[in-house]
């Protein structure tokens, strides 16, 4: 796999990289969304992938909101994680890195 780069630099998420810092981290490529909601959290957007195949959801959040995934193939890295909802604990996807393939 050949080093990403723009403009003369490295760009500094590449997924090797942060898999090789962060033990905990899982990098999947070309994995098809199959729904993705945006809703505002304050000043934050709070993003909701669901991928096919998987039964968890994927979340992060972004200032602004952005085209729709739904039906793209994306390469996402991400980390396990657990969300109390109404008293019971949730397992959720915490996206660090989410590019389209």
């Amino acid at each position: 796999m050949r080093a990403s780069s723009y403009g003369g630099y490295e760009l500094k998420s590449e997924p090797k990289k942060l898999l090789a810092r962060h033990q905990q981290l899982v990098h999947s490529d070309m994995r098809k969304v199959v729904s993705h909601v945006q809703r505002a959290a304050g000043e934050w957007i709070i993003n909701t992938v669901m991928i096919d195949g998987q039964d968890v959801p994927f979340r992060y959040m972004r200032k602004n909101q952005y085209k729709s995934l739904t039906g793209a193939s994306v390469n996402l890295t991400y980390y396990p994680t657990t969300e109390s909802v109404a008293g019971v604990d949730v397992e959720v996807m915490k996206v660090v890195r989410i590019r389209r393939s």
